[in-house]
């Protein structure tokens, strides 16, 4: 046999070996482990035509305790997702849904008026374009990427007097000016995501209900509704600093559309 001929079949048996591998996993000294899987980029920008774009950044893997006092639990999500690093907005909607209900205008503001079956037709119509999978994100996920690592009151610490820097609201003095304003233009928490505090509510995924009593593993709310969707984050309109906070719930009729109330995107990995 030649040494070009023992190459080629030594190529052979590499390739059926980590194919075997990757099929059903190896163990031992002498096995040849499978390729590993490449990393998935930090940030995406999605092209959705005429000039708009839509900026996601990736969300890692890991455990916190969410909610608060008495309901405070460990969550763990298991994979990976990325976020949308601003809520969406009214031209990211239009280029996709081809509409803008939006009562404050404005093509940088946040999408608003919208009831939860917008916000996710929106999610669905978005992976259609995209060929990728987009969704709202459950209300683990949103917590978890609003705390960005931590555990206080908000993603910037326990003192509300700090929340003008992070948030458009109406609490005190408020800055406001009771309307909705361009996103992004606030201080991002650690994580890089912008106006998780204010600006407008944002649909979560979830049926509102009581959350469980011990730790869980990628939750996503009750099976079924009682009536009312999850909101995150406080917005232009409210005057309680409490409304703020990482861990508060808000919950509604998903079929009402306020001025308030918008959304950002989840999106799964492959």
């Amino acid at each position: 046999m030649t040494a070009r001929t023992q190459r080629a079949w030594g190529l052979i048996v590499w390739a059926a070996l980590a194919f075997l591998c990757a099929a059903t996993g190896c163990s031992g000294s002498g096995s040849q482990p499978a390729a590993p899987t490449p990393a998935a980029p930090a940030e995406l920008t999605l092209d959705l035509g005429g000039s708009v774009t839509m900026k996601m950044v990736l969300i890692p893997a890991g455990k916190f305790l969410m909610g608060e006092g008495e309901d405070r639990h460990e969550v763990t999500l298991s994979k990976p997702f990325y976020m949308g690093i601003t809520e969406v907005t009214q031209a990211q909607y239009e280029a996709v849904m081809g509409t803008n209900p939006s009562y404050f205008k404005g093509a940088t503001n946040p999408v608003e008026t919208v009831f939860w079956n917008d916000a996710a037709e929106f999610c669905k119509k978005l992976s259609e374009k995209t060929r990728q999978t987009f969704r709202l994100p459950t209300e683990a996920e949103w917590e978890y990427a609003c705390r960005a690592g931590t555990q206080t009151a908000f993603s910037f610490g326990d003192d509300p007097s700090a929340l003008g820097d992070y948030a458009w609201h109406n609490w005190h003095k408020g800055n406001s000016e009771l309307m909705t304003h361009p996103v992004g233009q606030k201080k991002p928490n650690a994580w890089g995501l912008y106006d998780m505090h204010g600006n407008v509510w944002e649909w979560c995924a979830d049926w509102i209900g009581e959350y469980p009593k011990g730790p869980v593993t990628d939750p996503s709310g009750p099976a079924t509704g009682s009536g009312a969707r999850v909101l995150r984050g406080g917005a232009w309109s409210s005057d309680d600093p409490g409304r703020f906070r990482c861990a508060f719930r808000l919950n509604y009729d998903p079929s009402l559309r306020l001025n308030r109330d918008g959304f950002r995107c989840a999106r799964t990995l492959p």
